[in-house]
């Protein structure tokens, strides 16, 4: 009986021998070595059998196959797994913002000089050399356009004040070759032009529907552009202590343990991402704003905001305004005279011959559809805006879905149906604890990376300050406003002011009655004489009786509202091409 029992002990010590630490501490290491080799790491300082683990600081203590070089090694491996995940996730939303910021600033850019050049082969075709000697009036416009397009703190309301006052001191000129004008007279002339309506409605009409347009499309070139640097500036991070002690617990422990094929359970994964990315959790709102707005512009580009159709039709409307001054002429003059005075007749030896000034040319004319030079463009600006409206949609969210994004990858964590069979944190089995919510404050209890919620990253801060500032600059845009002249020039913004109003080359098919989006409250308001550029005519009646019209100062037109103001001090770092 004894020596059955003796039996009986001792084969229960030798079974239970293999799980004892002595056993454990001979378990092989080959597999460990070999993915430590695969990775490009020495081997040798890798034990070859399992060894006592006091010695991790990162890892459980239990028996490992990591000497403390290996886990220090694996620990940054772990951060640069890390990073390259997010710069892999977030690819999309880099290329996407490169790309179309390039393709449509491209376009864009094509667009106008095909504009320019429609309008010189246009007016060289049907007025011939008075068009030529005065080239310079239109190429200045155009030249201001490009600028404001580029960045430039530019008024479009003040550039086409400009143009028309310049062409319609040249043209009354011609129109009136028996007369002698001053530069005084001329500039009484063109200082009422808006109380004469030379050129009837087109002035104002040309002015919202290109403003509109370079507003829009300005916005969009730069909100696209502003998007890859908040991708740029948002991706670019270190993992601190804390993120890097989850990495490699969920990564590389199994590796140490010897279960280098052990992928961390996928709610395990979902709480160590939700740790080390809880600052970028916090765009969520602001960023899913800004691709709101991108969104809206994009659609006034391609509808209401038709940058091609405004392009296209600067010459059209040009034209249509001086025919309608020529077929005006007399009316116009006679107004003129009475409230300038009496011009001096020219002299007989300068007076221009009919043929000269045009008299035998046919006016200036609107081209028909037929007629009218096309863009090499063609309609390519519909596939623009479709192809991003596309890609802009499935951006919303992008932040607070990445740690999903990341563990949803099958060589990032186990599947979420394998709860069983995955790395737990201390070794194979299910994962217990709760995933916790998106955000700073939700990581108050995250059971896998210490977060300090009352620190906000400041570069966070930073960014979603940006954001704000770039979203109402595009909430502005498509309404038809300049958030950078709103405030001066009396609500106008550039042609904002007259946001309320249609017409029915803004959308091809619709009428000024029938908008195709619901219409804001229409602030109305009067237009200012526009300032004198030269010497006061006091003898005009003009003169004498406008006195006390409202001047705008040019000093206003540079003066923003303040809460942007305010705000562009910090955005400007992170928004350079934000202008």
């Amino acid at each position: 009986m004894d020596t059955r029992l003796l039996v009986w002990l001792c084969t229960v010590a030798a079974l239970s021998g293999n799980r004892s630490p002595a056993g454990a501490a001979g378990r092989s290491c080959a597999d460990t070595r070999q993915v430590y080799s695969e990775k490009g790491y020495s081997t040798s300082t890798a034990p070859v059998t399992q060894i006592s683990g006091e010695h991790l600081r990162l890892c459980p203590q239990d028996y490992t196959c990591c000497s403390s070089q290996m886990e220090e090694t694996l620990s940054l491996q772990s951060e640069r797994d890390f990073l390259k995940a997010i710069e892999d996730n977030s690819q999309f939303l880099l290329t996407t913002f490169t790309q179309r910021h390039r393709r449509f600033d491209e376009f864009f850019r094509e667009l106008i000089d095909l504009s320019e050049k429609s309008m010189n082969q246009m007016f060289t075709k049907t007025y011939g050399r008075l068009f030529t000697q005065n080239t310079h009036l239109f190429h200045e416009l155009f030249v201001e356009l490009r600028r404001y397009y580029s960045g430039g703190s530019v008024s479009l309301t003040e550039v086409f004040s400009d143009f028309w006052s310049g062409v319609v001191e040249r043209v009354f000129s011609l129109v009136n070759p028996q007369y002698q004008f001053s530069d005084d007279y001329l500039e009484c002339v063109s200082k009422h032009a808006e109380q004469l309506q030379p050129f009837g409605d087109v002035p104002r009409k040309l002015r919202v529907q290109v403003s509109r347009a370079f507003i829009a499309a300005r916005a969009l070139s730069q909100g696209l552009a502003f998007g890859r640097d908040i991708v740029n500036t948002a991706t670019k991070l270190t993992a601190d202590s804390e993120c890097v002690r989850g990495l490699m617990r969920q990564w590389y422990c199994p590796l140490c343990r010897g279960l280098p094929f052990l992928r961390p359970c996928h709610s395990l994964c979902l709480n160590v991402m939700k740790g080390c990315l809880a600052n970028q959790a916090e765009l969520d709102t602001e960023w899913n704003n800004f691709i709101d707005a991108l969104y809206l512009v994009s659609e006034k580009l391609e509808g209401p905001f038709n940058f091609e159709l405004a392009a296209d039709s600067i010459s059209v409307k040009v034209s249509e305004a001086i025919m309608h001054m020529q077929e005006n002429s007399v009316s116009i003059s006679s107004k003129v005279f009475q409230g300038c005075g009496n011009p001096r007749p020219a002299p007989a030896r300068s007076k221009r011959s009919p043929s000269e000034s045009g008299g035998n040319r046919k006016p200036f004319r609107t081209y028909t559809p037929e007629e009218k030079p096309t863009t090499a463009a063609g309609t390519n600006l519909d596939r623009l805006v479709t192809e991003l409206k596309e890609r802009l949609r499935p951006m919303r969210g992008f932040w607070v879905s990445l740690p999903h994004t990341i563990c949803n990858d099958e060589r990032m964590a186990a599947d979420v149906t394998n709860e069983d069979r995955c790395w737990n944190g201390q070794t194979r089995g299910r994962y217990l604890p709760e995933v916790t919510g998106n955000g700073l404050a939700s990581q108050i209890n995250n059971p896998e990376v210490e977060v300090d919620i009352a620190r906000p990253d400041v570069r966070t801060k930073q960014l979603i300050i940006s954001l704000k500032v770039v979203t109402e600059k595009l909430k502005h845009a498509e309404r038809g406003q300049d958030m950078n002249f709103i405030d001066s020039e009396e609500g106008s913004g550039s042609g904002g002011g007259d946001h309320g109003e249609r017409y029915s080359d803004d959308w091809p098919g619709y009428g000024p009655q029938s908008p195709p989006y619901s219409k804001p409250p229409r602030n109305p308001v009067s237009n200012p004489v526009k300032p004198t550029r030269g010497r006061e005519r006091n003898g005009s009646k003009w003169s004498r009786n406008n006195d006390h019209g409202r001047v705008r100062s040019s000093a206003s037109l540079h003066t923003f509202s303040l809460v942007p103001l305010l705000s562009l001090l910090f955005a400007i770092t992170v928004a350079p091409l934000w202008r």
